[in-house]
């Protein structure tokens, strides 16, 4: 009997370290910020070099753009530190003062709807650039494409909206 509890141990012991085949994945997440990080600053210069030649409108969707491209950045960061904090192992980073209040306080539940918040968000401001552009001659929107877009987009909002209420409704049970 002995022996099937070592065994049972050390498969459990093995389960449990398995977690680290994650952490290749969060360096990855990182090299891909450093990928979205130079698309943003070449976006910048591309729109900053015709700042006093664009219009209002033109001005308005290269912002959005660099919104976007920030609020992918921030999805980005949020998926780092709450998965490798969740799956893998806590950040020991002693008295970091500039430590984000909600570093450590993010579970699972909370990563999913930041996510799903944050997919909301950047549908969003993709359609919003899209309804810009309607009437503009040159950018004839499609119809068809406009109008999956905007089913695509309250697809987003109504599995946002249902994840919250799953989670509400899972925090209300005493049973877990």
């Amino acid at each position: 009997m002995a022996e099937k509890t070592s065994i049972e141990g050390r498969f459990e012991q093995g389960l449990f370290a398995s977690r680290w085949l994650m952490a290749p994945m969060y360096l990855g997440l990182v090299v891909s910020l450093g990928m979205l990080t130079i698309v943003f600053v070449k976006e910048l210069g591309y729109y900053a070099a015709k700042t006093f030649t664009m219009t209002a409108d033109q001005a308005i969707l290269a912002i959005l753009t660099l919104i976007d491209l920030s609020l992918a950045a921030n999805l980005l960061l949020i998926v780092l530190f709450s998965g490798y904090e969740n799956f893998v192992s806590k950040l020991d980073l002693g008295n970091q003062r500039d430590r984000p209040s909600w570093m450590g306080k993010v579970d699972f539940s909370g990563l999913k709807l930041k996510l799903i918040a944050s997919i909301v968000a950047i549908s969003g401001i993709h359609l919003l650039k899209v309804f810009m552009e309607i009437g503009k001659g040159a950018a004839a929107t499609d119809p068809d494409k406009l109008k999956w877009m905007v089913l695509i987009h309250l697809t987003f909002v109504l599995s946002g909206v249902l994840l919250a209420a799953m989670d509400w409704l899972t925090s209300r049970t005493t049973k877990h």
